[in-house]
């Protein structure tokens, strides 16, 4: 008989029937997760971050200057054409939510997971998914904010239906930020203490590296500032794998380790 064990981080097929990406802003989740995408054609990515500001900056900041735009220019409009072509390289159907990049609005106006969670919450039921993968949420407050209003969705999911137990939930790295040191752990630590376990998955990939440029080469506006703040190009020469962690509660009687960080 098979030891449980050999089992660990395994899927059933199942769970990745319909897969959801939940994207903090238009290009993570080419980014953190295009192999997963492309691999599992007829997903769908919620775009979170995706929604015109009140008003644009007088002056382009300095992330929007150096992809190119200028002022008057509408850049989330750009912006969710260049997301609609790239999610048509990975097979993907694009969601955009209405709210904006932190990068447009004053501290005491954006918005926070109690705010974001419901209209995410409508998202995913409307999508009906079998797995959801959010960003770890590292580093950007965008991806912070991100995380913790998926995990606000989990919570009241898992509390509402019955049938919340036949969808699943993982993370996945975001890219660049999962570099920084000590972020990545940290956030790992936070979940383990939660009482929500993170485990690296066994998910069935063709990490087809060429379809993974290709979505990311049609973020044109975005190539320049990448390269700048998150060495690209290394990073994508290196073949950096993409990591996914399933998010569950410890195996029965494992729960005193928690007390022990």
């Amino acid at each position: 008989m098979q030891r449980a064990e050999t089992t660990w981080g395994i899927l059933d097929p199942a769970v990745l029937a319909r897969v959801l990406v939940v994207s903090p802003h238009f290009d993570d989740a080419a980014l953190g997760a295009a192999h997963l995408l492309s691999s599992h054609p007829g997903s769908t990515v919620v775009t979170v971050l995706a929604g015109r500001p009140p008003s644009y900056p007088a002056e382009p900041s300095e992330w929007d200057a150096e992809g190119g735009f200028k002022t008057g220019d509408d850049v989330v409009g750009a912006r969710r054409k260049e997301d609609t072509a790239a999610m048509a390289v990975l097979g993907s159907s694009p969601v955009w939510l209405d709210f904006s990049d932190h990068q447009y609005l004053p501290r005491d106006q954006r918005p926070g997971p109690p705010e974001v969670a419901p209209v995410l919450q409508a998202a995913i039921e409307a999508a009906a998914p079998s797995a959801v993968f959010l960003p770890m949420g590292l580093g950007n407050p965008d991806h912070v904010l991100t995380h913790d209003a998926g995990l606000l969705v989990r919570e009241e999911l898992a509390e509402r239906a019955r049938s919340a137990e036949a969808l699943e939930w993982f993370c996945y790295e975001d890219h660049g930020y999962k570099h920084i040191p000590g972020l990545l752990a940290w956030r790992v630590a936070t979940l383990f203490k939660s009482g929500l376990w993170p485990t690296p998955a066994i998910v069935p990939i063709d990490a087809d590296m060429e379809i993974k440029r290709a979505a990311i080469d049609c973020y044109a506006s975005q190539i320049a500032p990448l390269q700048r703040e998150h060495a690209l190009s290394e990073r994508l020469a290196a073949n950096v794998p993409e990591q996914y962690w399933r998010l569950d509660s410890p195996p029965r009687g494992w729960e005193p380790l928690m007390a022990t960080i």
